[in-house]
């Protein structure tokens, strides 16, 4: 990096690395440091157990600093909070060399950076549980600064680092300056840990499946594309593992399931990411009924292990996990929201329907399609406690089994709540015949331009027609899962990288840019200093300011340089 891309911070930081370095200290340590205790669990227990905590060594960053003459105070932040230091100049520095606290920490250690320390804990006079410092080691030197958040003592944040574009980009700096953010991608966990024991103590197997794919299948969704060089041949990153985890039904597995990343290059909005968690799971003689009441079963468990109970606060409402969910057909729904029955309407009075309800539908469109668009638009935002929507019409689901009573219908639910589906489940199609027709209607919709539609796959057929036997398949959308169980109204919250734009680069002349305008490049760097990086920055700033201010940047930087005169800074602005 350009010394003239730094800012003075990140200079004085450098400087100071260097001067540890001259010092015969190491600021990137490669040994292991024996960390035996934690900031929480000190605070949480130190007042029942004292002598639990007369040896510790605990590890963190510098966050903030009082240096008061030959003792001084800190805090350090931990993977589990903050506690305060105590640092006594001759207690570390025991023999006549002092370096380690005059120059060493009150000098050239900076907030940010990470350090370890050994000592016991105590209690100030003011009743602070903090430790009593007796060894002090550098672990890592901090080269940015962090932004500076300031808490008073209510809790109350100022100057915070709230602006979401950062924060997402940045989340090691997020994470860092905003700790209580932490508890989200803790409960995230909770949430996936949950599931998976509870799965586990059933006796299903948790599997892997392949994420590139040479055909797209298992939902209705556009995949991305790549290429795989050697073997000459178009690849997908998976849309889902749906097909994959069928096979292993066929291979004799009562019950499998995955936790794994799925892509679709659609679009994004608050509750869509191009790349996303599901859970998929399948297990063997059984149907969707059954299934409605593992999911039951399993989110309340989930929300308990969340939040302590299974009602859970979601914006303004209290939705309750515990079953029974309510359960309504998607001809039900639409007719319970709408007042209108699309249950024996056709391809084109469907089409009129959606024109009278100012639903955008377009010629790529077939009847499940126009139905699934009625639906979203005005049935979804109702269905805040959790529901069931069941028994879709067949041309929406190509994998599901046949109603077994209701014709033109298959036995297919939906969980939806909040406003927003997480769960999709059914009685898996097993007939290979049935299933060959399914595929072939799709590639009849995607010949009409619906990217969306499902490819032919020979290999899951050829499967199907070994024999599955019945079987029911659920997927969750875990990070929509997530943000019920944590309150949180956006997608990107919950995932620790979202998908973002390229970052935009700040527009930096070159040196020749200066030069041109009759700049020496000697003073370039020193221009560059004071935040001035274009020659259109420079010429929108106040000559005799910016004229005054050079000199006063070139006696900060101790600049070895001949001032220019007036009359040739003025001229830069000619």
């Amino acid at each position: 990096m350009s010394i003239a891309a730094l800012s003075e911070q990140e200079i004085l930081r450098r400087e100071s690395l260097q001067q540890l370095r001259a010092l015969g200290i190491n600021p990137y340590p490669a040994e292991a440091y024996p960390v035996n205790a934690w900031a929480q669990d000190i605070i949480q227990n130190f007042n029942t157990d004292p002598e639990k905590y007369k040896e510790v060594t605990l590890a963190g960053r510098i966050m903030t600093r009082r240096i008061m003459g030959n003792a001084s105070f800190a805090e350090i932040q931990d993977t589990t909070g903050r506690i305060q230091v105590y640092i006594k100049r001759d207690e570390i520095c025991p023999g006549e060399d002092k370096t380690l606290y005059n120059t060493v920490f009150k000098k050239l250690l900076d907030i940010g950076d990470y350090v370890g320390v050994k000592g016991y804990v105590f209690l100030t006079q003011t009743g602070e549980i903090s430790i009593h410092v007796q060894e002090l080691n550098i672990l890592s030197k901090s080269l940015k600064p962090l932004p500076v958040v300031k808490r008073d003592d209510d809790g109350n944040i100022y100057d915070g680092f709230t602006d979401p574009e950062l924060r997402y980009r940045q989340r090691y700096v997020d994470l860092t300056v905003n700790p209580e953010y932490k508890q989200i991608f803790i409960n995230r966990s909770k949430v996936i840990s949950t599931m998976r024991n509870y799965f586990n103590e059933q006796g299903w197997m948790e599997v892997e499946t392949p994420i590139l794919q040479s055909v797209h299948g298992g939902a209705a969704a556009r995949p991305f594309n790549t290429h795989h060089n050697t073997l000459d041949m178009p690849l997908y990153l998976r849309i889902a593992n749906e097909l994959y985890l069928k096979r292993l039904i066929v291979a004799g597995f009562d019950g499998v399931y995955e936790f794994g990343k799925m892509f679709r290059n659609e679009g994004m909005d608050r509750t869509h990411n191009p790349e996303f968690t599901m859970m998929e799971i399948y297990v063997a003689y059984k149907d969707y009924v059954w299934m409605m009441s593992m999911v039951e079963e399993c989110l309340e468990k989930v929300a308990t292990a969340v939040n302590g109970t299974p009602i859970v606060k979601v914006g303004q409402h209290e939705i309750n996990f515990a079953g029974p969910y309510e359960k309504l057909s998607m001809y039900d729904s639409i007719l319970k929201y709408t007042g209108i029955d699309v249950s024996a309407m056709d391809e084109a009075q469907l089409r009129q329907t959606c024109r009278d309800l100012a639903i955008e539908a377009d010629d790529t469109m077939g009847r499940g399609k126009l139905i699934d668009e009625i639906f979203s638009a005005k049935v979804e935002a109702d269905l805040i406690q959790p529901t069931y929507i069941t028994d879709y019409p067949i041309e929406m689901s190509p994998l599901a089994k046949k109603h077994r009573t209701k014709d033109g219908l298959v036995e297919r639910f939906e969980l939806f709540v909040n406003g927003k589906e997480i769960g999709n489940a059914y009685s898996e199609l097993n007939d290979p015949i049935d299933q060959r027709e399914r595929f072939e209607e799709q590639l009849l919709l995607a010949g009409r331009g619906d990217e969306e539609a499902m490819a032919m796959d020979d290999d899951f057929l050829r499967a199907l027609e070994y024999g599955m036997p019945p079987t029911s398949g659920l997927g969750i959308g875990i990070d929509r899962l997530v943000m019920l169980m944590t309150n949180q109204s956006t997608i990107q919250e919950v995932l620790f990288f979202p998908q973002m734009r390229p970052e935009k680069k700040v527009k930096v002349s070159t040196v020749d840019d200066f030069v041109h305008i009759g700049v020496p490049a000697e003073w370039v760097p020193v221009i560059n200093q004071m935040g001035i990086n274009t020659v259109e920055q420079l010429r929108a700033t106040n000559p005799n300011k910016f004229y005054n201010d050079l000199g006063g940047m070139r006696k900060k930087l101790k600049l070895d340089l001949p001032m220019p005169s007036k009359e040739s800074v003025m001229a830069w602005f000619a």
